[in-house]
Protein backbone atom coordinates (compact mmCIF):
# COMPACT_ATOMS: atom_id res chain seq x y z
CA UNK A 1 0.00 0.00 0.00
CA UNK A 2 3.10 2.36 0.63
CA UNK A 3 4.34 1.61 -2.56
CA UNK A 4 0.78 2.13 -4.54
CA UNK A 5 0.62 5.36 -2.63
CA UNK A 6 3.90 6.68 -3.68
CA UNK A 7 3.29 5.87 -7.19
CA UNK A 8 0.14 7.58 -7.31
CA UNK A 9 1.69 11.09 -5.61
CA UNK A 10 4.39 10.78 -8.02
CA UNK A 11 2.16 10.41 -10.91
CA UNK A 12 -0.05 13.48 -9.43
CA UNK A 13 2.92 15.55 -9.39
CA UNK A 14 4.27 15.05 -12.81
CA UNK A 15 0.65 15.36 -14.35
CA UNK A 16 0.63 18.97 -12.57
CA UNK A 17 3.92 19.48 -13.68
CA UNK A 18 2.72 18.89 -17.84
CA UNK A 19 -0.03 21.06 -17.07
CA UNK A 20 1.89 23.83 -15.41
CA UNK A 21 4.83 23.50 -18.27
CA UNK A 22 2.23 23.83 -21.00
CA UNK A 23 -0.06 26.94 -19.75
CA UNK A 24 3.34 28.49 -19.26
CA UNK A 25 4.68 27.96 -22.86
CA UNK A 26 1.12 29.36 -23.72
CA UNK A 27 1.19 32.32 -21.87
CA UNK A 28 4.70 33.26 -22.63
CA UNK A 29 3.74 32.85 -26.55
CA UNK A 30 0.40 35.12 -25.81
CA UNK A 31 2.85 37.56 -24.72
CA UNK A 32 5.05 37.60 -26.96
CA UNK A 33 2.43 37.82 -29.82
CA UNK A 34 1.01 41.02 -27.81
CA UNK A 35 4.71 42.65 -27.73
CA UNK A 36 5.42 42.35 -31.12
CA UNK A 37 1.64 43.60 -31.92
CA UNK A 38 1.91 46.74 -29.49
CA UNK A 39 5.36 47.08 -30.84
CA UNK A 40 6.49 48.32 -28.04
CA UNK A 41 10.52 48.89 -27.33
CA UNK A 42 12.28 46.63 -25.18
CA UNK A 43 15.68 47.42 -24.18
CA UNK A 44 18.34 46.17 -25.46
CA UNK A 45 19.23 42.55 -23.74
CA UNK A 46 15.76 42.10 -22.40
CA UNK A 47 14.02 39.10 -23.30
CA UNK A 48 10.45 37.89 -23.16
CA UNK A 49 11.81 34.50 -22.04
CA UNK A 50 14.18 36.22 -19.22
CA UNK A 51 13.30 34.50 -15.68
CA UNK A 52 11.16 31.90 -17.29
CA UNK A 53 12.47 28.25 -17.05
CA UNK A 54 11.17 26.26 -18.96
CA UNK A 55 11.48 22.21 -19.79
CA UNK A 56 13.24 20.20 -17.01
CA UNK A 57 13.91 23.76 -15.67
CA UNK A 58 10.16 24.76 -14.95
CA UNK A 59 9.89 21.01 -13.59
CA UNK A 60 12.85 21.08 -10.97
CA UNK A 61 11.31 24.62 -10.24
CA UNK A 62 7.76 23.49 -9.44
CA UNK A 63 8.46 20.66 -7.66
CA UNK A 64 11.01 21.89 -5.24
CA UNK A 65 8.27 24.62 -4.81
CA UNK A 66 6.06 22.15 -3.59
CA UNK A 67 8.28 20.31 -0.85
CA UNK A 68 9.91 23.59 -0.12
CA UNK A 69 10.04 21.80 3.65
CA UNK A 70 11.34 18.53 2.72
CA UNK A 71 13.75 20.24 0.69
CA UNK A 72 15.25 22.26 3.14
CA UNK A 73 15.53 19.13 5.09
CA UNK A 74 17.28 17.15 3.11
CA UNK A 75 19.54 19.43 0.74
CA UNK A 76 21.59 21.77 1.92
CA UNK A 77 22.27 25.83 1.67
CA UNK A 78 21.26 26.83 -1.65
CA UNK A 79 24.46 29.32 -1.45
CA UNK A 80 26.77 26.08 -0.81
CA UNK A 81 25.13 24.09 -3.98
CA UNK A 82 25.37 27.17 -6.20
CA UNK A 83 29.10 27.24 -5.34
CA UNK A 84 30.10 23.49 -5.55
CA UNK A 85 27.87 23.63 -8.96
CA UNK A 86 30.00 26.51 -10.43
CA UNK A 87 33.33 24.37 -9.48
CA UNK A 88 32.07 22.13 -12.28
CA UNK A 89 30.78 24.64 -15.03
CA UNK A 90 27.13 24.97 -14.17
CA UNK A 91 26.62 28.56 -13.15
CA UNK A 92 22.90 28.62 -14.39
CA UNK A 93 20.13 29.80 -11.54
CA UNK A 94 17.99 27.05 -12.44
CA UNK A 95 20.76 24.13 -12.04
CA UNK A 96 20.70 24.37 -8.83
CA UNK A 97 16.68 23.59 -8.37
CA UNK A 98 17.42 20.61 -10.86
CA UNK A 99 19.90 19.38 -8.68
CA UNK A 100 18.09 19.67 -5.78
CA UNK A 101 15.35 17.73 -7.38
CA UNK A 102 17.30 15.14 -8.87
CA UNK A 103 19.00 14.71 -4.70
CA UNK A 104 15.17 14.30 -3.42
CA UNK A 105 13.60 12.21 -6.86
CA UNK A 106 16.12 9.39 -7.04
CA UNK A 107 16.00 7.94 -3.90
CA UNK A 108 12.17 7.52 -4.29
CA UNK A 109 12.87 6.03 -8.13
CA UNK A 110 15.52 3.71 -6.90
CA UNK A 111 13.25 2.59 -3.78
CA UNK A 112 10.32 2.12 -6.13
CA UNK A 113 12.59 0.17 -8.14
CA UNK A 114 13.72 -1.88 -5.50
CA UNK A 115 10.36 -3.53 -4.89
CA UNK A 116 10.77 -5.26 -8.02
CA UNK A 117 13.56 -7.27 -6.62
CA UNK A 118 13.32 -10.55 -5.51
CA UNK A 119 14.60 -11.95 -1.88
CA UNK A 120 16.43 -9.85 0.90
CA UNK A 121 14.16 -6.64 -0.52
CA UNK A 122 14.60 -4.91 2.44
CA UNK A 123 18.52 -4.56 2.27
CA UNK A 124 18.09 -4.30 -1.52
CA UNK A 125 16.08 -1.19 -0.93
CA UNK A 126 18.15 0.47 2.57
CA UNK A 127 21.33 0.20 0.54
CA UNK A 128 19.90 1.47 -3.24
CA UNK A 129 17.72 3.84 -1.61
CA UNK A 130 21.05 5.35 0.52
CA UNK A 131 23.54 4.58 -2.36
CA UNK A 132 20.81 6.61 -4.88
CA UNK A 133 20.31 9.64 -1.60
CA UNK A 134 24.20 10.54 -2.57
CA UNK A 135 24.95 9.36 -5.86
CA UNK A 136 24.60 13.35 -6.94
CA UNK A 137 27.17 14.42 -4.32
CA UNK A 138 29.75 12.09 -5.66
CA UNK A 139 28.73 12.67 -9.52
CA UNK A 140 29.23 16.37 -9.00
CA UNK A 141 32.46 15.47 -6.73
CA UNK A 142 33.97 14.08 -10.00
CA UNK A 143 33.05 16.33 -12.46
CA UNK A 144 34.41 19.21 -9.92
CA UNK A 145 38.18 17.22 -9.81
CA UNK A 146 37.88 16.58 -13.47
CA UNK A 147 37.39 20.30 -14.32
CA UNK A 148 39.75 21.06 -12.31
CA UNK A 149 42.48 18.92 -14.03
CA UNK A 150 41.46 20.49 -17.17
CA UNK A 151 42.37 23.76 -15.65
CA UNK A 152 45.65 22.65 -14.02
CA UNK A 153 46.84 21.33 -17.67
CA UNK A 154 45.51 24.12 -19.47
CA UNK A 155 47.21 26.73 -17.50
CA UNK A 156 50.64 26.43 -18.02
CA UNK A 157 49.72 26.29 -22.00
CA UNK A 158 47.75 29.90 -21.51
CA UNK A 159 50.04 31.92 -19.94
CA UNK A 160 52.77 30.90 -22.58
CA UNK A 161 50.33 32.20 -24.58
CA UNK A 162 49.81 35.25 -22.69
CA UNK A 163 53.62 36.02 -22.07
CA UNK A 164 54.04 35.78 -26.30
CA UNK A 165 51.03 38.35 -26.80
CA UNK A 166 52.60 40.85 -24.58
CA UNK A 167 56.06 40.29 -25.91
CA UNK A 168 54.82 40.96 -29.00
CA UNK A 169 52.85 44.10 -28.27
CA UNK A 170 49.45 43.60 -26.56
CA UNK A 171 48.56 45.19 -23.26
CA UNK A 172 47.60 41.92 -20.86
CA UNK A 173 43.61 43.04 -21.07
CA UNK A 174 43.97 42.73 -24.91
CA UNK A 175 46.12 39.45 -24.51
CA UNK A 176 43.26 37.94 -22.32
CA UNK A 177 40.92 38.08 -24.63
CA UNK A 178 43.16 36.74 -27.28
CA UNK A 179 44.47 33.46 -25.28
CA UNK A 180 40.81 33.06 -24.66
CA UNK A 181 39.67 33.26 -27.99
CA UNK A 182 43.00 30.79 -29.00
CA UNK A 183 42.43 28.27 -26.27
CA UNK A 184 38.83 27.63 -26.81
CA UNK A 185 39.49 24.28 -28.66
CA UNK A 186 41.58 22.94 -26.73
CA UNK A 187 40.70 23.65 -23.11
CA UNK A 188 37.14 25.71 -22.95
CA UNK A 189 36.61 25.47 -19.50
CA UNK A 190 39.41 27.96 -19.44
CA UNK A 191 38.73 29.69 -22.30
CA UNK A 192 35.04 30.39 -20.66
CA UNK A 193 36.85 31.94 -17.44
CA UNK A 194 39.16 34.38 -19.37
CA UNK A 195 36.33 35.92 -21.08
CA UNK A 196 34.52 36.36 -17.89
CA UNK A 197 37.45 38.24 -16.74
CA UNK A 198 37.36 40.33 -19.70
CA UNK A 199 33.90 40.60 -19.73
CA UNK A 200 33.88 41.98 -16.14
CA UNK A 201 36.61 44.68 -16.75
CA UNK A 202 34.10 45.71 -19.23
CA UNK A 203 31.65 46.19 -17.00
CA UNK A 204 34.33 48.59 -14.79
CA UNK A 205 35.35 45.90 -12.31
CA UNK A 206 38.88 46.66 -11.51
CA UNK A 207 41.36 43.95 -13.45
CA UNK A 208 42.44 42.82 -9.92
CA UNK A 209 39.22 42.48 -8.73
CA UNK A 210 38.70 40.29 -11.53
CA UNK A 211 40.96 37.82 -11.19
CA UNK A 212 40.42 37.49 -7.52
CA UNK A 213 36.99 36.53 -8.84
CA UNK A 214 38.26 34.56 -11.10
CA UNK A 215 40.71 32.25 -8.49
CA UNK A 216 37.39 32.58 -6.25
CA UNK A 217 35.60 30.86 -8.66
CA UNK A 218 38.21 27.82 -9.66
CA UNK A 219 39.47 27.15 -6.28
CA UNK A 220 43.41 26.44 -7.26
CA UNK A 221 46.14 27.19 -5.54
CA UNK A 222 48.30 28.47 -8.69
CA UNK A 223 45.35 30.89 -9.86
CA UNK A 224 45.81 32.51 -6.48
CA UNK A 225 49.42 32.32 -7.00
CA UNK A 226 49.01 33.90 -10.39
CA UNK A 227 46.63 36.96 -8.98
CA UNK A 228 48.88 37.00 -5.95
CA UNK A 229 51.61 37.58 -8.64
CA UNK A 230 49.45 40.34 -10.55
CA UNK A 231 49.14 42.26 -6.74
CA UNK A 232 52.94 42.45 -6.29
CA UNK A 233 53.54 43.99 -9.93
CA UNK A 234 50.79 46.20 -9.54
CA UNK A 235 52.48 47.22 -6.11
CA UNK A 236 55.88 47.65 -6.37
CA UNK A 237 55.63 48.30 -10.57
CA UNK A 238 57.22 45.42 -11.63
CA UNK A 239 56.99 44.42 -15.40
CA UNK A 240 54.43 42.32 -15.82
CA UNK A 241 55.72 40.59 -18.70
CA UNK A 242 58.90 39.74 -16.82
CA UNK A 243 56.70 38.42 -14.08
CA UNK A 244 54.16 36.80 -16.14
CA UNK A 245 57.40 34.81 -18.05
CA UNK A 246 58.85 33.99 -14.85
CA UNK A 247 55.76 32.73 -13.62
CA UNK A 248 55.50 30.20 -16.40
CA UNK A 249 58.47 29.33 -16.36
CA UNK A 250 57.96 28.07 -12.67
CA UNK A 251 54.48 26.87 -13.25
CA UNK A 252 56.06 24.80 -16.35
CA UNK A 253 58.98 23.26 -13.94
CA UNK A 254 56.38 22.35 -11.90
CA UNK A 255 54.30 20.28 -14.06
CA UNK A 256 57.79 18.57 -15.82
CA UNK A 257 58.87 17.77 -12.47
CA UNK A 258 55.34 16.30 -11.47
CA UNK A 259 55.26 14.33 -14.99
CA UNK A 260 58.73 13.07 -13.85
CA UNK A 261 57.43 11.97 -10.55
CA UNK A 262 54.72 9.97 -12.24
CA UNK A 263 57.11 8.52 -14.40
CA UNK A 264 59.05 7.54 -11.69
CA UNK A 265 56.46 5.64 -10.11
CA UNK A 266 55.86 3.41 -13.23
CA UNK A 267 58.42 0.68 -12.15
CA UNK A 268 57.03 0.49 -8.60
CA UNK A 269 53.28 0.19 -10.05
CA UNK A 270 54.51 -2.45 -12.22
CA UNK A 271 55.92 -4.92 -9.37
CA UNK A 272 52.72 -6.07 -8.62
CA UNK A 273 51.42 -7.18 -12.05
CA UNK A 274 54.24 -8.53 -12.94
CA UNK A 275 54.84 -10.56 -9.72
CA UNK A 276 51.13 -11.94 -9.67
CA UNK A 277 50.35 -12.25 -12.89
CA UNK A 278 53.27 -12.21 -15.76
CA UNK A 279 56.08 -13.91 -13.47
CA UNK A 280 53.82 -17.20 -12.55
CA UNK A 281 52.93 -17.68 -16.70
CA UNK A 282 56.50 -17.26 -17.19
CA UNK A 283 57.51 -20.08 -14.63
CA UNK A 284 54.53 -22.43 -16.25
CA UNK A 285 55.90 -22.27 -19.80
CA UNK A 286 59.75 -22.38 -18.68
CA UNK A 287 59.39 -25.00 -15.83
CA UNK A 288 56.36 -26.90 -17.40
CA UNK A 289 58.58 -28.96 -19.86
CA UNK A 290 60.91 -29.25 -17.34
CA UNK A 291 58.43 -30.46 -14.95
CA UNK A 292 56.44 -33.17 -17.33
CA UNK A 293 60.26 -34.55 -17.84
CA UNK A 294 61.64 -35.44 -14.99
CA UNK A 295 57.89 -36.97 -13.97
CA UNK A 296 57.84 -38.87 -16.91
CA UNK A 297 61.64 -40.40 -15.72
CA UNK A 298 61.05 -40.39 -12.49
CA UNK A 299 57.79 -42.74 -13.24
CA UNK A 300 59.66 -44.96 -15.88
CA UNK A 301 62.35 -45.63 -13.05
CA UNK A 302 59.85 -46.60 -10.65
CA UNK A 303 58.11 -49.24 -13.37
Amino acid sequence: MLLLAISATITSILFLVLVYISVGQRSLVNDRLKAVAAEVPRPAGESVLKDQPTGLAAFASLFTSLIRPIRNLVTSDDEEIEYQLSLAGFREPAQVEVFASTKILLPVIALLASSFSGANILYVAIIVTVGSFFLPDLVLTQLIARRKEKLRQGFPDALDLLVICMGAGLGIDQAVVRVGQEIMMTCPALSQELQMVSQEQRAGKRRLEAWRTMSERLDLDFVRQFVTMLMQTERFGTPIADALSQFADSLRMSRMQEAEEIAAKTGVKLLFPLVFFIFPGVFVVLLGPALLHILKTVSEMAN
